[in-house]
């Protein structure tokens, strides 16, 4: 019986004077991740050999055309060559409209081949928004980006960091406007996508948990009456609606008790009250991904490290889990497969 092809990823480079290459050239060559995918590098293959020179990573890079072309072999990284950098003049650690634009033109190269059925998911490196602003692309980060590229789709946030999975009901935005998104319609979206999210990493029916927005879930009304006005009609809507949801829940223990195994996903009503919560338990594991894309999306967690690029000190191990989960959500994917 022949064996099932592994998934095509498509990877984009990230911001090259990061350590975003050089990640890469480490996460390629895990066994983990080989065993799972075909991760595919999108963008400029100058950029990834001098990374390789960095790092010592046992492999070679190998240029082809389309992501059908990418070897299985572990010691062989796969480069779709975008040619729009010149390593000889990077300079690693400044930001820069050039690996800005590089950066873009990359994740718009693998958004395109992922529509289009070529590969079977996105994961992206980190970009430096500063260097995207700078190119001309004027995006809060790569959410929005992403969402802009796939046709406008409402989307939301799920960071992964072992057994804590949780979505957010507003990201970029001031603590203010995210106070004023707290309404039922869009907390309905959010259990709708995460829902969704978590039945494509094989959670078959979901248990969600939603955070309170103000202290103690709002004490009943003495410390905020947004979860008696908007978050409990909307939870009780969810459970009218057949979704398996509990909550509110105090802030302060919601992410505990979903990390503990009591809950498989919980729901944040803004940026920090996830974001916090995640990352404690360590930037370089954790993973994000977009829900509500018509593709599958997974990220590294963290940043470009500026610092340290150019040293091949850098820590892949959020990238290994990146390309592991989407490798894991390709297999579970809802609904039928994009046509190739």
């Amino acid at each position: 019986m022949t064996a099932r092809p592994t998934p095509l990823l498509a990877l984009t480079l990230g911001d090259a004077a990061g350590t975003g290459p050089e990640l890469i050239t480490r996460a390629c060559c895990d066994p983990e991740v080989r065993a799972v995918c075909r991760p595919v590098v999108i963008g400029d293959a100058a950029t990834v050999r001098a990374a390789l020179a960095i790092t010592r990573a046992p492999a070679r890079v190998e240029v082809i055309g389309r992501p059908a072309e990418a070897s299985d072999d572990p010691t062989v990284i796969s480069v779709i060559d975008l040619a729009n950098l010149d390593a000889a003049r990077l300079e690693r650690g400044q930001v820069s409209a050039i690996t800005g634009r590089a950066a873009y033109e990359s994740i718009r190269r693998a958004v395109e081949l992922t529509l289009d059925g070529s590969a079977q998911a996105v994961v992206t490196s980190a970009i430096n928004k500063a260097a995207l602003h700078a190119a001309g692309f004027h995006y809060a980060g790569h959410t929005e980006l992403l969402a802009e590229l796939c046709g406008g789709p409402k989307v939301t946030m799920m960071l992964v960091a072992g057994k804590l999975r949780v979505c957010h009901v507003s990201t970029h935005v001031s603590l203010a406007q995210a106070i004023a998104r707290v309404r039922p319609e869009r907390i309905l979206q959010v259990v709708q996508l995460a829902h969704d999210g978590l039945r494509q990493i094989g959670i078959a029916r979901p248990h969600l948990a939603v955070a309170g927005l103000n202290p103690h879930a709002g004490e009943g009304g003495l410390f905020g009456t947004e979860e008696i006005e908007f978050i409990v009609p909307a939870v009780d809507e969810a459970r009218r609606r057949g979704f398996h949801v509990s909550g509110p829940f105090a802030g302060d223990t919601v992410f505990f008790r979903t990390l503990q195994g009591e809950f498989d996903g919980a729901i944040a009503m803004y940026h920090d009250q996830g974001h916090v919560a995640a990352k404690m338990l360590g930037i370089w594991q954790g993973v994000n991904v977009t829900l509500g894309l018509p593709i599958i999306r997974t990220s590294v967690e963290h940043g470009t490290d500026f610092a340290n690029a150019g040293r091949g000190t850098g820590d892949p191990r959020s990238l290994v889990q990146a390309l592991k989960l989407a490798a894991t959500m390709a297999a579970h994917r809802v609904g039928p497969p994009r046509s190739a």
